[in-house]
């Protein structure tokens, strides 16, 4: 049977492929390049890939796919900044521990720093938080790796229920 022009055309495509996976040097590419525009039948294109591996749909594959990798931050993070939950829970340490201060300085000037009874403890904690959440791999707060995987499981099961 005489092979048409999209068949030439996929098997350029195949070509291209395999000298990207360095399956065919630069010059086995050109030569069998040349052969696959100039065959007329199925017989000569497939002597052009008789030695590569036949192409399997994405559909038919066995092997496991992981998902891309995006650029984009999770949820809650910006892009190459500090977490959501830790800007909130600092800026309201620093907002009422300025307010204390700015309190005692109004009314008791170089008296007792009661403030620091108030912001000593607290940014103790949130100290302690902050170095926990990052030691344990998971800076977007406590539970937030485990609810992201938690989430990737259930939209791979739905995936292999729907027969992707």
């Amino acid at each position: 049977m005489r092979a048409a022009d999209s068949d030439r055309q996929f098997v350029a495509d195949r070509l291209r492929d395999a000298l990207n996976e360095g399956r065919l040097t630069l010059g086995e590419y050109d030569e069998r390049l040349k052969d696959a525009y100039a065959a007329r039948t199925y017989g000569e294109l497939d002597g052009v890939l008789h030695d590569l591996p036949a192409v399997t749909p994405p559909a038919q594959q066995q092997l496991a796919t992981t998902p891309p990798v995006t650029a984009t931050p999770p949820p809650g993070q910006r892009a190459g900044r500090v977490p959501g939950w830790l800007l909130a829970v600092w800026g309201s340490w620093l907002t009422s521990s300025l307010i204390c201060f700015v309190i005692w300085g109004i009314t008791t000037p170089g008296g007792y720093p009661w403030p620091l009874w108030v912001a000593g403890p607290w940014g103790a904690v949130l100290l302690g938080r902050t170095v926990m959440a990052y030691a344990s791999g998971d800076p977007d707060g406590y539970g937030a790796v485990e609810e992201r995987q938690r989430q990737a499981r259930r939209a791979e099961r739905r995936a292999r229920r729907r027969g992707y």
